[in-house]
């Protein structure tokens, strides 16, 4: 039996013994309206007669009015009166051959109000019985400020399904006027669980004036599956449905060109972005940090990058030499792989970190340096190459040691076990057998060895089980979930395709699918942004580029792939945003009152080409952690995914994956990946006026949005046709 409080004690009963105002069937479903006591009920009635009551409107220590009930062909709309003021509530279906349903609340107070307590807004019912003998599992939650969303399967009495989903966006203006957040709103405890509105001890809600308080969109399932990997896929369309019916901000264009070039200059000039060894150069990580030693991560994560930009542009810069220069000293003929550290610099480790000490290694950290390298190996390096192919036994002995679960932290002599877990019970880095899969299969193509491929499967067979708890860091999971893609494509096996789906539905856990527009977050667009970490209070960077990558190449690899659906909508979505969002970590496109006056490394050159570590969710100042240098490479990364060369004259923006590309005279044929229900957007990007210029979509002209002499501006589908002719 589950212990419930006093606002849930008689609500079963209560509906029970009330006749519902009004009832309304949609697809099977039926949902009844109920107004009792301090509450407003929508009551969802499923085709096995399970029960689940939402409260749209809570009448703080008062009771309600009816004004008015209006029922048209697309909406019914009740307004309600109490002592304290007013409240209206839209109940809609938006998706016409669906159950889908859509409340929103609005409330004005006859005088200022503090709000000290919200009840939450989910109560599984029983047909006769109380809540308290309710029994289900809630497997997705708001964490800080991710989405408003709980995804939870109810076992008893009836087996259904709930993804819930509140449009935080919608309450920016209720946080503005009242100094709270959104943050852990959507949660709870079996069986009071859903939307809490935050609460206002401080500043009081200003009377006189509409405030949304619920925005919510409600999808039940009929079944309740077992199987991890059902349970994600059921959650990634779920989401996706919901996502194409959500408000969603528009994007602007960010020149990245320029952003290119500026970063390469900062990156040139700044001696703050350096160290110097034995007369070597070496990036820091971060700004004006020179008592943290070389890491070889840092180096690959900006040479990585710019050798890509470095091709797109057909030229190349001292820095790229200037980065290859030191790698072979990263390696560590003793141990026989390269290391975190720069070898020469150990004894200058402080140990003020569990990490910073020589010879503990964490796990995700080994693996890495590692794929950069073998990608750069891949495309022609040769000391890139030598390094991978000198450290890979390492790996795979490590590997085996560990029988492909690590640890946290370990001791990279002797393989002893540091840090076991990263929570008690919780495991350790879940997601490194993918990071782990992904570099071997990088190996697998650089030598054509199928020990590599054995070993790869041999990691991803860990996955299978871990369901949403797959994620540990964003980018290694956005790593696993391509490895897995390329074993289903090499293998034919289903379970490494659905077992992808595992590590899609971790990175889609931890996005915030709303935009922050109080507080602080008024001045970026912070839609669709993804945390690094579970619990990470920020978003990151250096992350946030490397999912985008991940995803970006997840769509060209499955653009021959039955992948599911919702798919097609989310991963070019993200990528759409990700370009939209990640200039804004850059400080000079900050106000500089929310950038944090004290740092915990370095120091914040606000002028300077490089991105903040952390960018915080409404009233917390952003770059408490420092001016991260190894997140330079964003451009360098963006630029030849996102724009195409034609001639020196016209070079082509597009904010979607694009799925093929193909030049022939003076015409250009594009496919766009996605899914035609949404749009994305085509830039044409000109040095000289061209008056003959002319684009298709599906062999019919599109006329441009917006023209200047150098820019033209169309709106485009996805799963588009497109092609330019000049």
């Amino acid at each position: 039996m589950n212990t419930i409080s006093p606002w849930t004690a008689t609500v079963q009963t209560d509906i029970d013994s009330s006749t519902a105002l009004i009832s309304i069937k949609k697809s099977g479903y039926t949902f009844e309206l109920y107004s009792i006591r301090d509450s407003f009920w929508i009551v969802a009635v499923g085709t096995k007669k399970e029960r689940i009551a939402f409260r749209a409107a809570y009448a703080l220590n008062s009771f309600f009015e009816i004004n008015d009930i209006t029922e048209s062909e697309k909406k019914t709309t009740i307004k309600l009166q109490t002592e304290i003021g007013k409240y209206e509530i839209e109940i809609d279906f938006p998706e016409s051959e669906s159950h889908l349903l859509h409340y929103k609340t609005t409330f004005k107070a006859y005088s200022p109000i503090l709000i000290p307590f919200w009840p939450r807004d989910i109560l599984p019912l029983t047909q006769n019985g109380n809540i308290e003998n309710t029994a289900g599992k809630i497997h997705v939650k708001q964490v800080g400020t991710r989405s408003g969303l709980l995804f939870a399967s109810i076992k008893k009495p009836k087996k259904c399904t709930i993804f819930y989903f509140q449009n935080l966006t919608s309450l920016s203006d209720y946080c503005e006027a009242t100094k709270t957040s959104v943050g852990e709103t959507v949660n709870g405890t079996w069986p009071e669980i859903g939307f809490r509105l935050p609460v206002t001890v401080e500043e009081p809600l200003p009377a006189g004036k509409d405030f949304i308080i619920s925005d919510a969109y409600v999808l039940l399932g009929d079944e309740t599956k077992d199987d991890p990997s059902k349970l994600c896929m059921d959650y990634l369309e779920s989401l996706a449905l919901i996502y194409k019916i959500v408000p969603r901000p528009e994007t602007e264009y960010h020149d990245w060109l320029e952003i290119a070039q500026k970063t390469i200059t900062d990156l040139e000039y700044n001696k703050g972005c350096w160290t110097q060894t034995n007369g070597i150069p070496y990036l820091n990580a971060y700004l004006c940090d020179y008592e943290t030693p070389a890491e070889s991560m840092v180096q690959l994560a900006v040479l990585t990058p710019l050798k890509e930009y470095e091709k797109w542009k057909s030229e190349t810069y001292r820095l790229s030499e200037d980065l290859r220069t030191g790698l072979m000293n990263f390696y560590d003929p003793k141990i026989k792989t390269i290391t975190r550290w720069l070898p020469a610099l150990h004894d200058k480790l402080d140990h003020s970190e569990e990490q910073k000490k020589d010879t503990t290694m964490d796990s995700w950290y080994l693996h890495h340096p590692l794929i950069n390298l073998a990608r750069l190996a891949i495309a022609g390096d040769k000391n890139a190459e030598k390094l991978v192919l000198d450290s890979v036994d390492f790996v795979i002995k490590a590997a085996h040691n560990f029988n492909y679960k690590w640890p946290v932290f370990y001791n990279i002599e002797t393989f002893e076990i540091i840090k076991e877990e990263t929570q008690p019970g919780e495991g350790g880095e879940k997601d490194v057998p993918g990071a782990y899969a992904h570099l071997m299969l990088l190996v697998y193509h650089l030598t054509k060895e199928k020990r590599y491929l054995n070993e790869a499967e041999k990691a991803a067979k860990q996955l299978s089980q871990c369901g949403f708890d797959i994620f540990y860091q964003a980018n290694n999971t956005g790593f696993s979930a391509n490895a897995l893609l390329e074993l289903y494509k090499i293998t034919k096996k289903k379970v490494y395709l659905e077992t992808s789906y595992m590590c899609l539905s971790g990175l889609f856990k931890n996005v915030q699918l709303w935009d922050c527009q109080y507080g602080f977050g008024k001045n970026y667009n912070n839609f669709f942004s993804i945390f690094p970490l579970n619990d990470a209070p920020y978003t990151a960077a250096y992350e946030e580029m490397e999912v985008y990558t991940t995803l970006y190449e997840y769509m060209i690899q499955a653009k021959d792939v039955d992948i599911l659906p919702g798919l097609r909508i989310l991963l070019p979505e993200f990528v759409k945003y990700a370009i939209n969002r990640i200039p804004h970590y850059y400080p000079v496109a900050l106000p500089k009152d929310m950038i944090s006056e004290e740092v915990k490394t370095g120091e914040i050159q606000t002028d300077l080409y490089a991105p903040l570590e952390d960018l915080y969710t409404g009233w917390e100042k952003s770059g408490q952690v420092g001016q991260e240098v190894y997140g330079v490479g964003a451009a360098f990364a963006i630029i030849p995914r996102q724009y195409f060369k034609i001639n020196d004259s016209i070079t082509i923006f597009i904010d979607y994956p694009v799925a093929s590309f193909t030049k022939r005279k003076n015409n250009v044929f594009i496919r766009i990946d996605g899914n035609k229900e949404m749009q994305c957007s085509l830039k044409i990007l000109l040095k000289q006026n061209i008056k003959s210029l002319q684009v298709f979509q599906n062999e019919i002209q599109l006329l441009y949005l917006n023209k200047t002499a150098k820019m033209q501006e169309y709106k485009i589908t996805g799963e588009a046709k497109i092609k330019i002719s000049w």
